[in-house]
């Protein structure tokens, strides 16, 4: 039999419902076309592999109900990590490291699902490989709930988080109307400078309910003087208003409108603390009503109860594409999806440079945001609203989801 190598993957950033699901597209790949002789996993992503802590996937998910369980899985099955990879000027020893294991261990290829950072990570390691003459493949899979990735249509995990947005709000309604008393509520969803979540939540309207009222994105600026005068407005009409902000809306002169500290985390983002919060006390101040905030927080990241089935889909598919192309000798490519028309809905996928990705971010066209910075279009629904059809029939055990075994992460 032909050598063929290994590959080893890797997870990282932030989970998602559907990151499993493309892991599990990788393996099914693999297993299915016979690409490589075995599948190493890193726990904890690229630190974890610096640490020496890896699985032999080619072990654990040898059955399409293995693959399946995996698929349905929400979160990290191989865990992850924050670590910024630094440049090869500043530390070669660690290059050195991970090219040793790869050599070691007759690694052909390797993938990495995760967002932006992680991409950094893709562009970084191909480099090197490119410049010292190392025959790995690096292949870059998209991941993130904020599906702020460049090039790619969307991300896999953003259909899933943004169908929990939508079921949320539209549940929010639900629980205020019931009220004969004046209120407002303000709903704050993560989205640091790309507001796609944010905007997610005009899918829960329907034909009973507005809610939201009104929305309001980071890619324009945020005036909390029009804000007051935009609720009132709202108020005028009707007894209940439901506002859907952004956690990274800023003022005219580009400040978070909720950064009240100077921390940041390992990749230089400021740390935010509250735009609801920061709102509700403004409009208590201002109006004789019932004002409340309510923090969506981390909850849609792993939401698989409510995961949208045309997402899991993709990510499988993408995730089967990076096995081939890893497979071909293909480096220094992200795998994208590129949408082919709304009704009916169709994508195919495709893979660009890394080097055009990495470090940039996507965010909400202008033209899809109304003139007064409070609300979105029709245009915007359209693109919206298949990437949240389907539901998914999950498998239970004693009343809760089953899901795989990640004992290997906490024990």
């Amino acid at each position: 039999m032909k050598h063929k190598g290994n590959c080893i993957i890797g997870q990282s950033g932030g989970p998602t419902v559907a990151i499993n699901a493309s892991l599990s597209g990788v393996l099914q790949g693999i297993l299915e076309n016979d690409l490589y002789n075995k599948v190493y996993g890193m726990v904890n992503g690229i630190e974890g592999l610096l640490q020496g802590k890896v699985l032999d996937l080619s072990d654990l998910f040898q059955t399409q109900d293995a693959l399946d369980q995996l698929t349905h899985t929400p979160a990290m099955y191989l865990g992850s990590c924050r670590f910024k990879l630094p440049n090869c000027e500043e530390s070669g020893t660690i290059y050195e490291d991970l090219f040793n294991f790869f050599e070691a261990h007759d690694i052909r290829t390797f993938f990495y699902i995760g967002g932006n950072d992680s991409m950094d990570t893709v562009l970084k390691l191909s480099n090197y490989a490119k410049a010292n003459g190392k025959a790995v493949n690096v292949i870059g899979i998209p991941k993130t709930i904020d599906n702020d990735l460049p090039l790619t249509d969307h991300t896999p995990g953003f259909g899933s988080a943004a169908k929990y947005v939508a079921t949320s709000l539209l549940e929010i309604a639900h629980d205020t109307y019931i009220y004969d008393i004046p209120s407002v509520t303000i709903v704050e969803i993560m989205g640091r400078n790309a507001g796609w979540l944010t905007a997610a939540s005009i899918l829960a309207r329907t034909s009973y309910s507005p809610a939201p009222d009104l929305i309001y994105l980071p890619e324009v600026s945020f005036s909390v003087e029009r804000f007051i005068e935009d609720v009132k407005a709202i108020k005028a009409q009707r007894k209940n208003v439901i506002i859907a902000v952004s956690e990274g809306i800023k003022d005219e002169e580009g400040r978070y409108i909720s950064a009240s500290s100077g921390a940041v985390d390992a990749f230089g983002h400021k740390q935010l603390c509250g735009a609801g919060k920061t709102l509700e006390n403004v409009l208590k101040a201002e109006l004789g009503c019932k004002v409340r905030s309510i923090e969506l927080n981390v909850l849609q990241r792993s939401a698989s109860h409510i995961a949208s089935k045309t997402d899991l889909d993709e990510a499988v598919r993408i995730g089967k594409a990076a096995a081939t192309l890893g497979a071909q000798g293909e480096t220094a490519k992200m795998l994208c999806y590129k949408r082919i028309s709304n009704a009916p809905y169709q994508i195919e996928t495709f893979a660009y440079d890394i080097a055009a990705i990495a470090n940039q971010e996507k965010t909400i066209p202008l033209s899809w945001i109304n003139e007064r910075g409070n609300d979105l279009t029709d245009e915007a629904i359209d693109y919206l609203r298949p990437l949240i059809q389907g539901e998914v029939l999950l498998s239970y055990a004693n009343g809760i989801p089953s899901y795989c075994d990640i004992s290997h992460l906490h024990g």
